[in-house]
């Protein structure tokens, strides 16, 4: 299941169409164009590790690249089926998250970064035989995006043909799927917002943890403990923003 190498953010996959909810993936397609345009080294200088929850500021929590309710755009359209909607759904969240981090990759390295952590938690890769290893952020993420690329590829996991069937293991491998992007979302948070911030990304990575998190509250995806390390944050995100003050100012 660990692969040799990290997908880039413009892998081709098959992605998933399903009859309805296409609204969600072009929001997500969106998102995605702006983070491609919006890829650089902010000012060409490695930005130093979060220390402080700076993402907590009201001032980048505010900042969103969508003004609309995201958890319309998860519910299951009545005509879709359950693990239709799941597997293009989550398809499309590896290859938004992947791009995500690809943003700050060049300042993640096994210095910076010597491991895999959120918070005041490290996180362990276990290969396919259960074998426990602590390894660098970039070593972690490196497993993470093969082993899902593996796994979203595979027709006897992720069919895309018409008629055959999804295995009766699909929604466990979805769950661990969703716990290992949230790895990846809460150390880009813990450890580069900066560089996000710099590089004026920080309201598209809102918008795609935000949009992640009531996708896998809708249907269950994670144990509320696997998540709790960023409750801030989601308290934060989840709540609605105030509504804007307008101008009444009449032109003549």
């Amino acid at each position: 299941m660990v692969g040799d190498h990290a997908i880039t953010g413009d892998s081709a996959l098959t992605q998933r169409s399903p009859k309805n909810g296409l609204s969600c993936k072009m929001v997500l397609q969106a998102v995605g164009k702006v983070l491609r345009k919006g890829k650089g080294k902010p000012n060409g200088k490695k930005l130093p590790t979060e220390e402080k929850k700076h993402y907590l500021d009201a001032e980048y929590t505010k900042v969103r690249v969508v003004d609309f309710e995201l958890k319309e755009l998860v519910v299951l359209p009545r005509e879709i089926d359950l693990n239709e909607w799941l597997a293009s759904n989550t398809t499309t969240f590896f290859n938004l998250i992947n791009l995500q981090y690809s943003t700050i990759s060049e300042f993640c390295t096994g210095d910076t970064c010597p491991a895999m952590t959120a918070c005041s938690t490290t996180y362990y890769w276990y290969d396919e035989k259960g074998k426990k290893t602590k390894c660098t952020a970039p070593q972690y993420v490196d497993f993470v995006m093969s082993s899902v690329q593996k796994l979203v590829t595979d027709e006897d996991i992720f069919p895309t043909k018409y008629g055959k069937e999804f295995p009766n293991t699909f929604d466990s491998l979805v769950k661990k799927i969703c716990r290992y992007l949230f790895h990846v979302l809460a150390h880009i948070y813990w450890s580069h917002y900066k560089e996000t911030v710099a590089m004026d990304l920080h309201g598209h990575l809102n918008t795609l943890y935000t949009h992640f998190v009531v996708f896998i509250r809708e249907f269950n995806l994670m144990d509320p403990k696997e998540t709790s390390i960023m409750d801030d944050l989601t308290e934060a995100l989840c709540t609605p923003l105030p509504p804007q003050p307008q101008n009444h100012v009449t032109e003549r």
